[in-house]
């Protein structure tokens, strides 16, 4: 019995055995599976299986499946070499790091435009097409008329006769003179020429015309003033205020008034500076040297501006054309004080007396006077020119010692820097060839 029993316990240990590791193992296989992605064996059986329980349950449905080719292939394609490998041109490396670092969107430069644009001179930089001469009129308050001062010769008021509403001015000569046609107008002809640069030293012409003249007719067309600036080549402006209208009478206008040529240089400095797009040159405008040039009838406006004009230290030349008509002493005071500054004075035999004159007046100041114009013009020079037959007054101010002295005093006055005026331009042959 008690064998018995031995052998009963050990056969039930044996079969507890058995059963324990029957158990075990599938459980052992199934923990090591957790964590690991099935087999493809695996996975085809599983869908196979599960298309086999579909197909029981619901015939139309696995057949749908089939139809649609939606098998593990479709929908888990196998890896392919060039997804596993690096290519030629990467690392291994490399494509880790392309596959777990974040992306950054990079602006890429726009790339070269594969054709060049087609021009005459590909080497030379863009320049502005070149200035164009500016002449032009401008009203200005300061211009010699209209005027209703006195005369200062008579210190009586300058429109001295009137008829109804109309007001005039008598001359010595007894004409009479309306103010609404002769002493209306006050414009002034402004030119600049297209070489002018405000940044280099230059000066300021200031033309007198004489009597029966206009701005446009005669200062600009047939005396050609403007164009003579503009051959000369020098670095300078022209302002000619109009004086009588047409009219035989050599009226000065606010010219003759205590600063009266400061004030008319003062607003031309403002004009001047908007006519050449560059308001901040005003400053530059303002404080200019200038030339006065009196031809005829404009020698009274000389005088009284180089007198009571108020700037009579700025002018740094003179220049009368046929035009000493009289007022010598100021001409000699203006000369004997402004040693700086040069004057020049060419005549007829129409003034020629009166030239004379001023010639012996100098002298006796202990002033030197030369007689020609051949030398060079320098600061302090002061020369008398007589012309000879065959010069009329009337062309005078474009033939007198030379042809278009205007723009030979201009030439002269570049060839003398302590003149300060620059030559910004080559002389133009084109006067010449009129």
């Amino acid at each position: 019995m008690r064998a018995d029993r031995t052998k009963a316990s050990g056969a039930r240990g044996r079969a507890l055995r058995i059963a324990l590791i029957s158990g075990l193992v599938p459980l052992s296989l199934t923990l090591v599976q957790c964590g690991q992605s099935p087999s493809p064996t695996t996975l085809a059986a599983s869908s196979q299986a599960n298309v086999q329980v579909v197909a029981k349950s619901n015939p139309q449905t696995a057949n749908q499946q089939v139809a649609s080719g939606d098998t593990f292939d479709d929908r888990f394609p196998a890896p392919q070499f060039k997804e596993r490998f690096p290519s030629p041109s990467e690392s291994f490396l490399q494509r880790q790091m392309s596959d777990f670092s974040p992306k950054r969107v990079v602006q890429q430069r726009p790339e070269p435009a594969p054709y060049k644009v087609a021009s005459l001179a590909p080497q030379v930089p863009y320049q502005r097409p070149p200035r164009q001469d500016l002449t032009t009129l401008v009203s200005m308050k300061s211009s010699a008329f209209p005027y209703f001062g006195n005369n200062p010769a008579s210190d009586a008021p300058f429109l001295n006769i009137s008829k109804g509403d109309r007001r005039g001015h008598r001359s010595f000569s007894g004409r009479v003179f309306w103010q609404d046609e002769t002493y209306n107008d006050s414009r002034v002809l402004v030119h600049v020429p297209e070489h002018f640069d405000v940044r280099k030293p230059g000066v300021i012409v200031v033309f007198f015309h004489g009597n029966g003249a206009t701005l446009e007719r005669d200062v600009r067309d047939r005396q050609l003033v403007p164009q003579q600036i503009t051959d000369s080549g020098a670095n300078a402006v022209l302002l000619a205020p109009q004086m009588a209208v047409d009219a035989a009478d050599s009226s000065a206008g606010k010219f003759w008034q205590p600063g009266g040529l400061k004030r008319f240089m003062e607003e031309s400095a403002s004009h001047l500076a908007q006519l050449t797009g560059d308001p901040n040159s005003a400053r530059a405008f303002a404080n200019m040297p200038i030339v006065i040039v009196g031809y005829s009838g404009g020698f009274l406006p000389t005088a009284w501006s180089l007198e009571v004009g108020g700037i009579s230290d700025r002018v740094r030349g003179v220049v009368l054309l046929d035009a000493v008509y009289g007022e010598m002493d100021k001409f000699a005071s203006w000369i004997e004080s402004h040693r700086s500054g040069f004057f020049v004075s060419s005549y007829t035999h129409y003034t020629a007396r009166r030239d004379r004159e001023l010639m012996s007046m100098l002298r006796q100041k202990g002033i030197g006077v030369s007689e020609d114009m051949d030398g060079p013009l320098r600061p302090g020079s002061v020369v008398f020119v007589e012309t000879g037959e065959g010069i009329t007054h009337r062309d005078y101010v474009n033939r007198a010692w030379t042809q278009y002295p205007l723009k030979d005093v201009l030439v002269k006055m570049s060839a003398t820097p302590a003149l300060a005026l620059t030559r910004v331009a080559a002389t133009s042959s084109s006067a010449s060839s009129r």
